[in-house]
């Protein structure tokens, strides 16, 4: 029966890839090293584990709604799960080193964009749990078996990694949802205002007082704004 030790050596930017992608290495090494695999069906969950690590007081504010204000995260700074992925590893023997996808996106209604964002430096930890089927041979004849629940490792990925990302599929910008009738009522300031781009629009806003504000906010923003 093969035994199984995956290690991640490292993370780089998908490089031809539409959309935001990045490429964690994985090193396989399976024992005895001279016994055949035939293919592994490989499932991957990526956690991150925000406890490892220490926050300036800017990263503090800016992750207070994800795990509250700073003296809380005794109890709330819990590990995320980022993403799901998988793999499918060809023949061999010894170890080998397929990639493994994790999509990544700009929006910051994501749990996980939103702490990446949050970061200035430094490296986000993160925890892979493996799961899946080995196929190998055995006595001349195709056998399969489980890949032990217990096979996990741990990474720390730069923050420079997701951010060279983020900046060249969307350079100097960021992505901001908004609900139909909020984003109908802010393109009619714009064309009421003879506003040219979305940032002078925004621009004109931040810098307008109520009652100008008040006519784009949806309802429950309006005495937030106010005060």
């Amino acid at each position: 029966m093969p035994s199984l030790v995956f290690e991640i050596t490292g993370v780089v930017p998908a490089p031809r890839s539409l959309s935001p992608l990045l490429h964690f290495a994985l090193r396989i090494t399976n024992l005895p090293p001279d016994e055949t695999i035939q293919a592994v069906l490989l499932s991957t969950q990526i956690h991150i584990q925000p406890a490892q690590r220490a926050y300036t007081p800017a990263e503090q504010e800016k992750l207070v709604e994800l795990f509250g204000p700073p003296e809380m995260w005794g109890q709330t700074l819990r590990n995320r799960l980022w993403t799901h992925t998988n793999a499918t590893v060809g023949t061999f023997q010894g170890s080998t080193e397929p990639l493994l996808p994790a999509p990544c996106t700009a929006d910051l209604s994501d749990t996980a964009a939103k702490y990446f964002y949050a970061l200035e430096d430094g490296d986000v930890p993160l925890l892979f749990l493996f799961s899946g089927s080995v196929f190998y041979t055995n006595a001349g004849r195709l056998q399969v078996g489980p890949i032990s629940w217990n096979q996990e490792c741990v990474f720390r990925m730069p923050v420079r990694v997701w951010q060279s990302l983020m900046e060249h599929h969307n350079p100097n910008s960021s992505w901001v949802p908004l609900r139909r009738d909020t984003y109908e009522r802010l393109y009619a300031h714009r064309r009421r205002h003879s506003l040219m781009t979305w940032e002078e629009t925004i621009d004109h806003l931040l810098q307008t007082r109520s009652p100008s504000l008040e006519s784009v906010l949806p309802e429950p923003k309006r005495e937030h704004v106010a005060a």
